[in-house]
């Protein structure tokens, strides 16, 4: 509910030149101390507000600001609050941003549209990952954004899979999409526009160069021709993996819904205590990060560059927690 004490703070406001912390609290009927919190988050999301000290003092408005819209539709005002992604905004570096915005356009709404909105934001919360499913890694995906706000040039690292090692490439950022809590950026990569997963990218620098958007791009429509054309020619990986029945509830928690809808699963001939279980990943790094969750109570038995990269991830792991350790001491 704090969201709606906030726009009423600034409505109250907007009506009286000044009022004390005192009056403003008897008028929300909290403390004094939470409306001088309230002072705080405003001023951080961009509100010109400001408290002065002293018996002339109070809580004060720059002049002359106001928020006002005309013209917004109940339904309209609730799909705008509907829409708001806390989380990617967060990633993006856009968090307080949206904040601002969203307070702006609650306050300057009408009261029977204000409620409505405050409703949809109360009742609806969008969470894009799935269960068990930690968001990914995107160190440089602000720097991405600003190459796509500026067009400007970005030279990359770019690891392609485990089988392949890192490539450079120098690209120009064509728009930002997230799909199911993962962020992808397609750009323009020498003659084709190609996409790639955020999370891939190990280094990104801006070139400083800037470039021409291709005439009549449009984000949306290549993102859906070029994802159908991808669940048409990809072809999963398929991977082989040995555990007990009792962790079979613990491997679905770490593959995830996708992967586990085609498994199949046999006695192991080796040992009837185990059985074998066949999945598909769309990416080599799920069926790795997935196996590492598992820890000792899983094997993949194939493909072997899987194994493999299991392998060093665990010895990179060893490495850390031995030598590299910060905590490792000389002998």
């Amino acid at each position: 509910m704090r969201a709606s004490r906030l726009v009423n703070v600034l409505l109250l406001l907007q009506t009286r030149s000044r009022m004390t912390a005192g009056e403003l609290a008897d008028e929300l009927e909290v403390s004094v101390r939470t409306i001088y919190r309230d002072v705080e988050a405003l001023a951080e999301a961009g509100v010109p507000i400001y408290a002065e000290r002293g018996p002339h003092g109070g809580v004060r408005l720059v002049d002359g600001y106001r928020t006002r819209l005309t013209g917004l539709t109940a339904e309209e005002a609730e799909a705008v609050f509907l829409s708001g992604m806390p989380g990617p905004a967060a990633e993006l570096g856009l968090g307080t941003v949206v904040t601002a915005a969203r307070l702006k356009l609650m306050a300057a709404l009408p009261p029977e549209l204000r409620a409505r909105a405050g409703r949809i934001s109360e009742r609806f919360h969008l969470d894009a990952p799935g269960w068990f499913q930690s968001s990914d890694d995107v160190p440089h995906l602000e720097l991405l954004a600003d190459a796509v706000w500026e067009s400007q040039v970005v030279r990359m690292t770019y690891r392609r899979n485990d089988r392949t090692g890192p490539v450079e490439r120098i690209v120009e950022p064509l728009g930002l999409v997230i799909k199911g809590g993962t962020w992808y950026i397609v750009a323009q990569a020498g003659d084709s526009i190609r996409t790639y997963r955020v999370s891939r990218v190990l280094d990104a620098e801006l070139t400083g160069e800037r470039f021409a958007r291709p005439e009549g791009f449009d984000l949306v429509e290549h993102w859906e021709q070029s994802r159908l054309a991808y669940e048409q020619a990809v072809e999963p990986i398929e991977v082989v993996v040995r555990l007990r029945p009792a962790d079979l509830s613990r491997l679905a928690g770490a593959a995830g819904d996708r992967a586990m809808a085609t498994a199949s699963r046999w006695e192991d001939p080796l040992d009837p205590a185990y059985i074998r279980v066949r999945l598909a990943f769309d990416w080599d790094d799920e069926a790795i990060d997935a196996a590492l969750k598992l820890n000792d109570a899983l094997e993949v038995l194939e493909p072997d560059w899987i194994r493999r990269a299991i392998i060093d991830s665990a010895l990179a792991i060893l490495a850390r927690y031995s030598d590299g350790s910060a905590l490792a001491r000389p002998d």
